[in-house]
């Protein structure tokens, strides 16, 4: 019977509320980023100029399995750009390069998810 194709008007548009979840977790995220200690909001600004610079099609970002070397490459660039502005604050150097990558690695991450999310439009 065609009852067996049959849907019900609603579920063949979008869902709406799609597009509202990822405005509404960009914004939840912009919160949470100003309750960042201004050193990490620094550092988190630089690295998300670094990954804007990386993010177009076909960037080795967004491969499967992200190359570990292309990572701490990025995150020693961003360490140098941030290092004056950091000499004054006596961070020790394994904790600010800890810090750079752990927020590097969720900017990745964040992009990625939403990317992800955006291609199975």
């Amino acid at each position: 019977m065609y009852y067996d194709k049959f849907y019900p008007f609603y579920m063949t548009y979008a869902n709406p509320m799609l597009l509202g979840g990822e405005r509404m977790q960009e914004k939840e995220f912009e919160m949470m980023k100003s309750h960042y200690p201004e050193t990490a909001k620094r550092i988190q600004e630089k690295v998300e100029e670094e990954c804007q610079l990386l993010d177009y099609e076909g960037s080795w970002l967004y491969d499967e399995y992200p190359d570990k070397f292309m990572l701490y490459q990025l995150s020693r660039r961003i360490r140098e750009e941030a290092e004056p502005e950091m000499a004054a604050q006596e961070i020790p150097g394994r904790f600010l390069d800890e810090l750079i990558q752990v927020l590097l690695h969720q900017e990745i991450f964040r992009r990625r998810c939403r990317r992800h999310r955006c291609r199975n439009w």
